[in-house]
């Protein structure tokens, strides 16, 4: 028998091609077309050339990209939908947060207390009453030094940065009953309706020995002869100043200074009781004084003169 490589030699060769060779060509080319003509005719795709599941892998194919690009829109989200319903029925709070500095929108005269801040007239507070020695009646207030024993340090969540700064309040206790004005900041311990009487206040209502009473209290609208003065701070001129008003029968809500077209400025109030003119704006104007039950005061013609307290001859009505 040949080698393999003398077969390729000789495949290589060129010769003539003998009948019998042509007739066995022929049959083996029959042979060929007859098998594959019946591969094709038993094929399930009937010699479409192309894959029997082709069609169906392409159409799943194409329908995902659209159930997955947008979600939500063929069904809400069980998340979505329990957050709407949570939101939507709680109520808005309506008394202003305590993280916030939000106070009652300004009215009329006639709408009593509409400018008041957590004291408000006509409500009563419980709380407790201590003492301390008040010393010489000065305290946070900036009021300076008073032979007045009848005063109170007023504890700092209702003295609301010196808000309650010459508020008279009413203090009652067993059946007694004091009147003294807030001169004065009680810090920690001190909570919320809480009142740091003198000495002198405290023994009116109980024995200094009990140390700390339950008392109610409520704002008060005296009975005084005593008129509105005006001081300024140390330091104040016309680029600068610091305003206090003193002896107001009423909290006082505002503090106004004119400015110079006309309308009129309200001063940031300090924890330490002065409305501050930061750029000098009013300083020796006029100034208008507002208190909590909407009430004003315009007081005119007062030169800056520095810790001069200076009468005006005006005071707020009695509530």
């Amino acid at each position: 028998m040949p080698s393999a490589s003398h077969r390729r030699h000789r495949a290589a060769r060129p010769e003539r091609r003998t009948a019998r060779a042509s007739v066995v060509s022929v049959v083996a080319l029959a042979a060929v077309a007859l098998v594959v003509s019946l591969v094709v005719a038993f094929r399930p795709d009937g010699g479409s050339g192309e894959p029997a599941a082709a069609p169906a892998a392409s159409a799943k194919a194409s329908a995902s990209p659209s159930v997955s690009a947008e979600p939500s829109t063929a069904s809400p989200s069980p998340t979505a939908g329990k957050k709407k319903e949570s939101v939507s029925p709680t109520p808005t709070p309506s008394a202003p947060s305590p993280s916030t500095s939000a106070r009652p929108a300004p009215r009329t005269p006639a709408a009593t207390g509409s400018l008041a801040g957590r004291i408000r007239p006509g409500a009563s507070y419980r709380g407790v009453a201590t003492s301390y020695d008040i010393g010489d009646g000065d305290g946070a207030c900036s009021f300076g030094p008073s032979s007045d024993v009848m005063t109170a340090a007023m504890n700092t969540t209702d003295y609301e940065t010196s808000k309650a700064c010459g508020a008279y309040v009413q203090v009652r206790a067993g059946g007694k009953s004091i009147t003294v004005r807030i001169t004065n900041e009680c810090p920690a311990p001190c909570v919320a309706g809480q009142l740091d009487l003198s000495r002198e206040a405290f023994a009116k209502l109980a024995p200094l020995s009990a140390g700390r009473i339950t008392v109610d209290w409520s704002l008060l609208s005296p009975a005084t002869s005593d008129t509105v003065s005006i001081r300024y701070k140390t330091g104040s001129s016309r680029y600068w100043c610091g305003i206090q008003a003193l002896g107001h029968r009423n909290p006082l809500a505002r503090l106004e200074v004119r400015t110079g077209d006309g309308s009129w400025l309200s001063l940031p109030r300090a924890e330490y009781n002065y409305f501050l003119s930061e750029q000098g704006t009013g300083c020796g104007g006029a100034i208008r004084l507002t208190d909590i039950y909407g009430e004003r005061l315009t007081v005119e013609g007062l030169a800056v003169r520095a810790e001069a307290v200076q009468g005006t001859g005006v005071q707020f009505a009695r509530r």
